[in-house]
């Protein structure tokens, strides 16, 4: 039985594939725009851009459009044996099963490039184990956060990795994790896509708007013991509307495992007295969720361990986090951004809380800015052109190691 379907290979002199291997689309406006950029110049390179599943090709497909290499973009699906499919779903709630066979079962087509840049680590597998010694790895990491998973051991185990800013590059090389020849500076591709689009209006009345953006993780978010009550206290608020957008994977499982200090935890349901109220708009993980639009539409931001409240602060707005876990974390790197707002223990008062969040954002305001500086270099030069620039420079040295070996 056959598992992958037939990839044709790319011949030239460099070949570098852009692979997107993940269950939903939030890792793609990370990497993508990079692709594009590389595509459009003239560097000799063959760029390659692999979608794992049907929905991320067609994303691709469609933020390709923006940029007028498009019609010559090499995009393409790596299928496996649809027979599969009721395995992979039944092991897909217990481990990562489709992202790994994917790996296993185009083994060819990875072992036909010389670069491969992913936005996440599970693709490090293809070197480790799978076989690929000589393929380099270029990491564009995905998001800008603050958690110790984004700093992990494997985070050292690139070729090179790309950084949104200079606090990446210090918790990298405080972990004792970053190369010295191997990492870039380069911003923020995502914000080339989505910061500048216009400001979302998604209801038809003049409240101000709370955005909750809970992560999915049982033993960093604040859903599991506070988000029923989250929500219940926004549905019976005469006064702000809500979007309730958390993390697009958490209600992806009906089972989540923090794997870091074990935890186990159901997502549950959001009532249907919650998803008919007018005042609040639920998006549990369609293209708005991973687009900017909830950061951009809402003025003011609750949350407590994603790393979509750095950019949230693109533009500087009241922040407020739920301490549902009852972390010590006001000297922890892992929480830093909770410099950005107060920061509560309970939904029981929650509105009186918005209320302070709103009329105490100027003593947090100068906190904000510091926190998005460190987090972002943002130039002149749009940022997947950088990205762009590094990876070209990468390969230039990968090929002239190559023909002076």
């Amino acid at each position: 039985m056959s598992i992958a379907s037939a990839v044709p290979a790319v011949s030239a002199r460099t070949r570098v594939g852009f692979l997107f291997n993940h269950d939903h689309l939030h890792q793609i406006a990370h990497s993508a725009p990079i692709a594009f950029e590389l595509a459009s110049q003239d560097s000799g390179l063959a760029v390659t851009l692999l979608a794992s599943d049907q929905r991320q090709h067609d994303y691709l497909q469609q933020l390709a459009t923006r940029y007028p290499v498009a019609s010559a973009l090499d995009i393409r699906l790596l299928k496996l044996n649809p027979t599969l499919r009721g395995l992979r779903r039944t092991l897909d709630r217990l481990m990562p099963f489709t992202r790994l066979l994917t790996l296993w079962a185009h083994l060819d087509v990875f072992r036909d490039l010389d670069v491969l840049v992913v936005p996440e680590k599970t693709s490090l597998l293809l070197r480790s184990h799978l076989g690929l010694k000589n393929l380099k790895f270029v990491h564009t990491r995905h998001g800008a956060g603050d958690r110790e998973v984004g700093f992990d051991r494997a985070s050292g185990q690139f070729d090179l990795v790309l950084m949104s800013g200079a606090k990446i590059r210090d918790r990298l090389r405080q972990a004792g994790l970053l190369r010295e020849d191997g990492h870039a500076i380069v911003g923020y591709p995502k914000f080339d896509l989505h910061a500048l689009a216009p400001k979302p209006r998604l209801f038809d009345n003049d409240r101000p708007t709370v955005l909750y953006n809970p992560h999915f993780s049982p033993r960093l978010s604040s859903w599991y013991q506070q988000g029923a009550a989250v929500l219940e206290a926004f549905r019976q608020s005469k006064r702000y509307n809500l979007i309730f957008a958390p993390h697009v994977m958490l209600f992806r499982k009906g089972v989540q495992v923090s794997l870091q200090r074990l935890r186990i935890d159901t997502p549950g349901m959001v009532s249907p007295a919650v998803l008919e109220c007018p005042h609040i708009h639920v998006d549990l993980g369609s293209e708005r969720s991973v687009d900017m639009s909830y950061t951009r539409a809402a003025d003011l931001y609750l949350g407590d361990a994603s790393s979509q409240i750095y950019e949230f602060l693109h533009q500087p707005r009241p922040c407020l986090f739920l301490n549902a876990q009852r972390s010590d974390w006001t000297h922890d790197d892992n929480f830093r951004h909770w410099r950005s707002g107060p920061v509560i223990e309970s939904a029981d008062r929650l509105e009186s809380a918005i209320d302070e969040a709103f009329a105490s954002h100027g003593e947090y305001l100068p906190a904000q800015r510091e926190l998005f500086r460190y987090s972002f270099d943002i130039g002149d030069r749009p940022s997947a052109r950088r990205g762009a620039d590094a990876i070209r420079a990468f390969a230039e040295q990968l090929m002239l190691a190559r023909t002076t070996a």
